[in-house]
C-alpha cells in the first residue's frame, strides 16, 4: 500500500503519475486532477479539458482569458 499526497489515505490501489518534472502517488484519478491540473489564472479552477493558454498562462475558458484582458483567444471547437 502507498499513501496518497493529496488526501492520505493509505490504499492497497494507489498509483504514480509521472511527469517531466515530479512523481506523485495518488488514490484516485479525483486526487490525480488536484496534483497534477494546472489551475486557471482567472478563476482558479481546475483545467482539465483542452482550455485555452495565453503564454504561459491558462485559462479554463476564453471567458475567462477576457476577463484576464485577453481578448483574441477562443475556446476550441
Amino acid at each position: 500500500m502507498a499513501r496518497c499526497e493529496v488526501c492520505g489515505n493509505n490504499y492497497d490501489r494507489s498509483f504514480q503519475i509521472v511527469t517531466q518534472d515530479k512523481t506523485v502517488t495518488v488514490d484516485s484519478f479525483e486526487c490525480a486532477i488536484h496534483a497534477c491540473a494546472p489551475a486557471c489564472a482567472h478563476c482558479g479552477c481546475k483545467v482539465i479539458g483542452h482550455g485555452v493558454q495565453d503564454g504561459e498562462r491558462i485559462f479554463c475558458c476564453a471567458h475567462c482569458a477576457r476577463e484576464s484582458g485577453v481578448t483574441e483567444l477562443q475556446d476550441r471547437s
